[in-house]
C-alpha cells in the first residue's frame, strides 16, 4: 500500500470511530451522565423516600427533611446526595438542581413547589397538589406561565385500567352516566378529637418549626406526625383530600369534568371531652366520617353529573346486579357509575378491578379499540417531560382543578352549608362567609 492509500484508510478509521454511539461505547442500558436529571427531594422520610427510589435512574444531588432520623433509610439509599432540613437553603445554595420532588405534609406542598417554580426548576408533587384552593390555582398558573415539566403523585393515572374505563365509557358501554358514587375507608387515624393540653419535648432530630411552616404555630405533640397530621385542619385534607385524587381521578378524565357548580356535605359529629346535646363545631380536626355531593353541570356529549363521596365507612348501597360473595372496591376504596344501561364498578387508583356488572355483562361485552396511548410509567412520564418531552399525564393543568374540586368538598365539611361554586372567579356565591376558607394566612416568614 503506498502511503497516500495507507492515510487516507486510516482517516477513513477515524472518523468512523467518531460517530460511534455513546450508548454502545458504554454497553447495553448505558445513559450519560449528561443525560440524566439532577434530582433534589423535599421531604424523603414516608412517601418521598418512595417516589425517589422509583427514580433511580436519574442523580440525586440533594435531600431535604426536617426530621433526618424517618429520612435515614432515604439518606443511605442516596449517600452522595447534598442533606439539608430547610428546602430554601437547599434551592438557594445547589445550583446543579433541575427538578424537584415534593412530599412533605399538605401544608407545606405550595410553599415548596412555587419556590422551585419560580426558580424554574421542575416539580413533581404529592396528592392533593396544595392545601388550600388558592394555592391550586396559583401554583398551576405559575408552573404553566414557567414552562416547567409538573406532575402531581397520583400513579393511578398512569395504569392501563383508567384508560380501558376511560374507553368503555367513551364506548357507551353503559349509556349516559348521570351518577357516580366513590368511597374510601379512610381515614385510618385519629379524626373528630380534640387538640391535646400536654406538652412533650420535641424529638431531638426534629425540627419542629420547620415542619409548623407555614401552619399557624402549636407546641409539638406526636399525634401530629408522623402521618397522623392528615386528620387536623391546620395540616392535612381528612379522608376526601388523602384518597379524593386517587379516585377522582378516573372519574374526571373518563367523564370529562370540568369545576363543579356546588357541592354540599354532611358529617359525623365530633366528640368533645365532655357530651352535649348541641352539636359543637370542631376547628382542630376533621370528622370521623362525612359525606359530600358534588353537582357538575352538562358537558359536550355527557349529561349532568352527581358525585357522592363517602368516608369514614361509609358506603353506597350495594348494587342489586353484583353477585353475592363479590367485594365493593378494594382496600382503599372504590367507585360505581350508574349509566342508562348499566353499571361499572371498579376500585380505587387507577380504577383497578374494572368490571361491567353482573359478570354476564361482563363476559358478553366487545372491548372497543384503543383510543388513548399507554403510559411509560408515572415517574418515567415525568423525567421524559423534564428532558423535553410530552407533557406528563397528571401534570398541573389537570391536577390542580382537580385538586380544587376535592379542596371543595371539605370547605363544604366546614361550613355545613351547601355552596355554589363560581369556578372562573374562584369565588363561593351564596355563602360569603365560607370564601375565607379559600386560603389562609401564613405565619411569619413563609409566602408563595
Amino acid at each position: 500500500m503506498k502511503r497516500r492509500q495507507f492515510l487516507g484508510a486510516t482517516a477513513s478509521i477515524a472518523s468512523t470511530l467518531m460517530i460511534v454511539p455513546r450508548h454502545v461505547l458504554g454497553g447495553a442500558g448505558y445513559v450519560a451522565p449528561s443525560d440524566k436529571l439532577n434530582i433534589a427531594g423535599i421531604g424523603v422520610g414516608g412517601q418521598g423516600g418512595s417516589d425517589l427510589r422509583n427514580m433511580q435512574s436519574e442523580n440525586m444531588v440533594a435531600l431535604c427533611d426536617v426530621d433526618w432520623n424517618r429520612a435515614a433509610g432515604t439518606f443511605q439509599l442516596f449517600p452522595e446526595a447534598a442533606r439539608y432540613k430547610d428546602f430554601r437553603i437547599m434551592l438557594e445554595k445547589e445550583n446543579n438542581i433541575e427538578a424537584v420532588v415534593v412530599a412533605t405534609p399538605d401544608h407545606v406542598h405550595a410553599a415548596a413547589s412555587m419556590m422551585a417554580v419560580k426558580m424554574g426548576k421542575h416539580v413533581y408533587c404529592e396528592k392533593p397538589l396544595t392545601y388550600s384552593i388558592t394555592e391550586a390555582r396559583t401554583l398551576t398558573e405559575a408552573a404553566r406561565e414557567a414552562g416547567v415539566a409538573t406532575q402531581m403523585g397520583i400513579q393511578g393515572h398512569a395504569m392501563d385500567s383508567i384508560r380501558l374505563l376511560c374507553e368503555w365509557i367513551w364506548d357507551g358501554a353503559i349509556g349516559d352516566v348521570e351518577e357516580v358514587h366513590a368511597w374510601t375507608p379512610h381515614p385510618v387515624w385519629p379524626q373528630g378529637i380534640d387538640r391535646p393540653t400536654n406538652t412533650p419535648p420535641v424529638p431531638a432530630t426534629l425540627d419542629w418549626d420547620l415542619w409548623l411552616g407555614p401552619a399557624p404555630y402549636r407546641p409539638y405533640h406526636p399525634c401530629y406526625l408522623p402521618q397522623l397530621w392528615r386528620g387536623w385542619w391546620d395540616f392535612g385534607s381528612g379522608g376526601l383530600g388523602d384518597m379524593g385524587c386517587h379516585i377522582f381521578d378516573h372519574i374526571v378524565w373518563s367523564l370529562k369534568l370540568g369545576p363543579p357548580i356546588s357541592v354540599e356535605a354532611s358529617h359525623s359529629w365530633f366528640v368533645p371531652n365532655e357530651m352535649t346535646w348541641d352539636k359543637p363545631k370542631n376547628e382542630e380536626t376533621y370528622p370521623r366520617a362525612s359525606m359530600v355531593t358534588y353537582r357538575f353541570p352538562a358537558r359536550e356529549g355527557f349529561p349532568p353529573l352527581k358525585l357522592t363521596w363517602y368516608d369514614g365507612g361509609l358506603m353506597p348501597a350495594r348494587p342489586e346486579e353484583l353477585e353475592g360473595g363479590r367485594k365493593m372496591g378494594d382496600t382503599y376504596g372504590g367507585a360505581l357509575y350508574m349509566g342508562s344501561k348499566g353499571k361499572i364498578l371498579c376500585g380505587s387508583h387507577g380504577a383497578n378491578g374494572l368490571r361491567l356488572i353482573p359478570e354476564s355483562k361482563m363476559a358478553a361485552y366487545t372491548q372497543p379499540p384503543e383510543m388513548l396511548p399507554r403510559s411509560i410509567g408515572h415517574a418515567e412520564e415525568w423525567i421524559a417531560a423534564c428532558k423535553g418531552g410530552q407533557p406528563a399525564g397528571a401534570n398541573f393543568d389537570y391536577a390542580g382543578p382537580m385538586t380544587e374540586t376535592v379542596l371543595l368538598g371539605n370547605i363544604a365539611i366546614r361550613t355545613g352549608e351547601k355552596l355554589d361554586w363560581d369556578s372562573e372567579n374562584m369565588k363561593i356565591t351564596n355563602v360569603p362567609e365560607a370564601n375565607a376558607y379559600l386560603h389562609r394566612p401564613y405565619r411569619e416568614g413563609w409566602s408563595l
